[in-house]
């Protein structure tokens, strides 16, 4: 099983994290992107920022994909999350996952998607034509100290 896990202010490279996962086991591939879309509730986006509590949001990521790997027997799994400014098309988040079966490469990747959202301290500004607003994010446990 091999699990990856990153932070990066730096562009994404879909082709990078699809040659991080997959094997000769492996009848499975699944690649999700994350992309700034240019609306969102009715608004047009012009651009995202993206911040992390980066030490406690890269364990977080390892510790997911960690549980994907073993809840979906998985055997490659990377998450790969932006942060800074991007711009509308920009790739904010990949997560590849590789298993013998398709459906548990799906599951794998629509569940780790899933509990990103609800447990990855990152937060996201969006910015407007007309305004900007940060979207709720997951804050740390009162005392949580980066392990």
């Amino acid at each position: 099983m091999s699990v990856e896990a990153l932070i990066t202010a730096d562009p994404i490279e879909p082709r990078r994290v699809l040659a991080s996962v997959g094997s000769p086991d492996d009848g499975a591939v699944v690649l999700f992107l994350g992309i700034v879309r240019r609306r969102n509730e009715g608004r047009e986006v012009t651009r995202m920022r993206y911040d992390a509590y980066e030490a406690m949001a890269l364990r977080v990521l390892r510790e997911l994909a960690g549980e994907a790997a073993t809840t979906y027997g998985a055997t490659h799994v990377i998450t790969v999350h932006r942060t800074g400014d991007l711009a509308v098309g920009d790739v904010s988040l990949a997560v590849a996952v590789s298993t013998p079966h398709r459906a548990d490469a799906f599951a794998a990747c629509q569940w780790l998607i899933d509990e990103l959202k609800q447990r990855l301290p990152v937060w996201k500004k969006e910015h407007y034509v007309d305004g900007e607003r940060w979207i709720e994010g997951t804050a740390p446990p009162p005392g949580e100290v980066a392990r």
